[in-house]
């Protein structure tokens, strides 16, 4: 059986390449992703996709540059209109507010390529409980079986 398959979204290869933050949150956030990246990512097989690439992108440069060479170890799914179709759903749908649009994209890649797992510590529109609900049921709608969004910590035992 193959490994379950992992979209990594931009706030874990953010944490997983900045310097160490003074924020305890942010720093203990930072150590998680830096233990799953070395202990546990290579039970999975690891995607992001095109918008992940141009949100790293952004920002300081050689930040950019350490986030991108991540990132070009991984495969890239494309941004199809099937994934664009199921975003403008999960918004019109008010699963997700309009402001947070390119995060329902990342959902809607993740779901409409079939990957087991979103990977993510965006808690606020993305690995959130109270949206989850909303989420799974206009994925279910649209024909897409939903994806479990998550926090590396989530993931770091089996």
């Amino acid at each position: 059986m193959a490994n379950p398959r992992v979209y990594i979204e931009t706030s874990v290869i953010s944490y997983l390449t900045s310097r160490p933050n003074r924020d305890l949150i942010v720093a203990g956030h930072q150590q998680i992703t830096r233990d799953w990246w070395d202990t546990r990512r290579h039970a999975f097989g690891l995607v992001a996709s095109q918008l992940v690439v141009q949100e790293a992108s952004a920002g300081d440069e050689e930040a950019a540059r350490a986030r991108l060479e991540v990132l070009a170890t991984l495969e890239l799914l494309a941004v199809t209109e099937e994934s664009l179709a199921l975003a403008q759903a999960l918004v019109r749908e008010g699963s997700l507010p309009q402001k947070a649009a390119q995060d329902a994209l990342h959902i809607a890649v993740s779901v409409t390529n079939g990957l087991d797992y979103l990977l993510t510590w965006n808690c606020k529109h993305l690995a959130n409980a109270t949206m989850r609900s909303s989420i799974d049921r206009v994925c279910l709608q649209q024909g897409y079986e939903p994806t479990v969004i998550c926090t590396p910590e989530e993931l770091l035992e089996v």
